[in-house]
């Protein structure tokens, strides 16, 4: 009689590579900006590029001093991200959270997240906006 089981070798096998895979795709904190921070002038497009890919379920750390004063909005879509309207947009962050261990958000949706700091001009004249899509783990 043929036997249709696996093997011991083929489920420590197994058990090896699903360990593994489980490992590597454990939800990641990352700090917005990297030592940069949360702050005016530095290029967050050119950040998220080069820390990219974020995953489902990473969290995102903005730290950043309380003067000058920033803040953390979620805009709720690409035309409000390239003008600076925050007219729609959701306040996540005065600008006293973003001190000490700062401010978190988890990436707790498949969507297009759009950041910004409303403060002065934080937003059309400091750069400080940033687009994440999180990417589902496999």
């Amino acid at each position: 009689m043929a036997s249709s089981g696996f093997s011991a070798q083929q489920i420590i096998l197994f058990v090896a590579v699903a360990a593994s895979l489980l490992a590597v795709t454990q939800a990641a904190t990352v700090v917005v900006g990297g030592s940069e921070n949360w702050r005016f002038g530095y290029n967050y497009s050119g950040w998220a590029a080069n820390t990219a890919p974020f995953y489902f379920e990473d969290t995102l750390v903005f730290k950043y001093q309380n003067t000058p004063a920033h803040s953390v909005y979620l805009l709720p879509n690409l035309s409000s991200y390239l003008t600076c309207d925050f007219s729609n947009a959701e306040l996540l962050a005065k600008p006293t959270q973003g001190q000490g261990d700062g401010f978190t958000f988890v990436l707790n949706q498949w969507r297009v997240f759009y950041f910004a700091s409303a403060e002065s001009n934080d937003c059309k004249d400091g750069l400080m906006k940033l687009v994440v899509v999180p990417w589902p783990r496999y």
